[in-house]
């Protein structure tokens, strides 16, 4: 019986509007990256994100680069919470974020390969919200 409800679940997968599939990709990526690399700001257990700060930034914001990751942990749950609740402006706040990371990334230089993959992550989040608009990607009365 078990294996009869996931070979009807998976059919009904399949069988969804591809609109609807790249909503719910884009979404739960939307959602669950930036949570996870948030978190992962205040451990450093994917890497020393202070190496990717350019030191203007702790130069406008007085703080040390450790207290300025802390700030960017918070805002990137935030974002990420967002976009699981209201993932029309979830997604803009992602996009602004990453245009945000994409110029920091300029202003530091050599990091020029990861700016070109975030630009990419911020055209994704720009679908996300052209698709949390449409009725047929997000549902009837979903997206907000």
């Amino acid at each position: 019986m078990k294996t009869q409800e996931t070979s009807a679940r998976a059919g009904r997968i399949a069988a969804m509007d591809p609109a609807r599939q790249g909503y719910l990709l884009l979404r739960t990526l939307f959602t669950v990256a930036p949570i996870l690399f948030g978190v992962d700001k205040f451990t450093n257990i994917l890497t020393d994100w202070t190496g990717y700060l350019a030191p203007v930034a702790t130069a406008v914001v007085p703080v040390t680069p450790q207290a300025f990751m802390y700030g960017v942990g918070v805002v990137e749950i935030i974002a990420g919470i967002a976009v699981a609740v209201r993932p029309r402006i979830g997604s803009l706040l992602v996009a602004a974020w990453l245009l945000g990371i994409i110029v920091n990334l300029l202003v530091l230089g050599g990091f020029f390969d990861i700016a070109l993959r975030d630009f990419g992550l911020l055209v994704a989040a720009l679908a996300l919200n052209r698709l949390a608009g449409s009725p047929t990607a997000a549902g009837p009365g979903r997206g907000r």
